[in-house]
């Protein structure tokens, strides 16, 4: 599609067209320069307008990775601040990676617990907060087993008792997902990326909220206000503002649509024997559906799924290529062994009922398969499953 060429509409150009005819640097003040910083403007307001924030408050970057390194490092290297942060267990490498960076450096971390679902209490987090408490980051919903947090009383219960103290919201899973509110949820920062709803890899943004100072993690020519130096990645930031205007004007039947799907999924799916839900069998993200398979090893599973044509993952896909279990699924009190028999699976608007049948299909073939390979199915079929923990669901 080519669109119009007027900067100043509300339509994006395509990545196409910026590549090969809109190609200037947004910070030259020549003609191309000028039209290149228009578009990049627009699809400012389109992500503004998604976060319902002004566009000003919006900060590209080059993914949801930087953006959340650079609200925690942000946060957290304010001169004369506490030494403090409280994070979960559940969180994306993003964030615990960096926030273990931070305790390397002497600040000291509080990393609040899950329950078999994948929530976190209210409760253990306003224990959590002391006086010297900087910062509170925390997932808007679990990109592994989808369970979303209550961000609204998170942000509530973390400004009575520590005013000073940021809030930053890792929504990447989120976006064009659940609706996203940063003055209703007191946050501070808000990091999203765009590939997961259908831009380019290599993009993402970062809302900071007005009035909130903090360092910028890249140094350089001063672009995106001085908070983000590097000549801008236009093409991606075009894509963003595009997937970002279809999501926001299409996001409450597509999300519909795509819940409907889920649960066609997971009730197909849990007629296998020994096959359970992990997460919030409600309150969830409306395309995430995650399993856990006894007497299965996941990383089998993924590869005989491949080969029938279904992607999928055992855990983070920022991590898969990782033997280990993956950590939400020990942190919410699976056992080493049946962490590894995992798969979660991300649908979308662009899948259909036929996709979902097929995608049945096929799990119930493979896993049936395996089992007959394993050393411990036979012991199992005539036992009693090896997860009690899922006893009551």
């Amino acid at each position: 599609t080519r669109w119009p060429r007027d900067w100043s509409s509300d339509v994006c150009s395509s990545d196409l067209q910026v590549m090969t005819e809109q190609f200037g640097n947004p910070s030259s003040v020549h003609k191309m320069g000028i039209e290149a910083s228009g578009i990049v403007e627009t699809a400012r307001r389109h992500v503004a307008a998604i976060l319902n924030a002004e566009p000003s408050e919006i900060t590209f970057t080059s993914c949801g990775t930087e953006a959340t390194n650079t609200a925690i490092f942000g946060a957290c290297r304010r001169r004369g601040q506490g030494k403090h942060i409280i994070t979960t267990a559940i969180e994306h490498a993003a964030t615990l990676n960096t926030v273990h960076k931070l305790e390397q450096e002497g600040f000291e971390v509080t990393y609040l617990q899950p329950d078999a679902d994948g929530h976190i209490s209210v409760s253990d987090l306003r224990e959590a907060i002391r006086p010297d408490t900087v910062l509170l980051t925390c997932m808007l919903a679990n990109n592994e087993v989808g369970t979303v947090l209550p961000v609204k009383e998170f942000g509530k219960i973390l400004k009575k008792k520590a005013p000073k103290a940021l809030f930053h919201i890792d929504a990447v899973q989120g976006l064009a997902r659940l609706p996203i509110k940063p003055k209703l949820w007191n946050a501070d920062f808000i990091s999203v990326s765009g590939h997961k709803i259908g831009a380019p890899k290599g993009i993402g943004a970062l809302y900071i909220k007005k009035g909130t100072r903090i360092a910028p993690l890249m140094y350089g020519g001063g672009q995106e206000r001085g908070l983000r130096s590097g000549t801008e990645n236009v093409a991606g930031i075009v894509g963003l503002g595009e997937a970002i205007r279809y999501a926001d004007e299409n996001m409450e039947k597509n999300m519909a649509y795509v819940k409907g799907l889920r649960d066609r999924l997971i009730e197909g799916v849990l007629k296998i024997p020994y096959t359970h839900l992990t997460g919030d069998p409600v309150n969830r993200l409306p395309g995430t559906a995650s399993f856990v398979f006894e007497a299965i090893e996941g990383e089998g599973l993924i590869l005989r799924l491949d080969n029938a044509g279904v992607c999928g993952s055992t855990g983070s896909a920022c991590s898969t290529g990782s033997l280990d279990p993956s950590h939400v699924l020990m942190a919410i009190g699976l056992p080493h062994e049946i962490a590894h028999g995992s798969k979660h699976k991300k649908l979308g608007e662009q899948n259909t009922e036929e996709d979902v049948d097929y995608l049945i299909e096929k799990i119930t073939y493979v896993v049936k398969t395996l089992r007959d390979m394993s050393p411990v199915w036979d012991e199992m079929i005539s036992g009693q499953p090896m997860l009690k923990m899922f006893d009551n669901k």
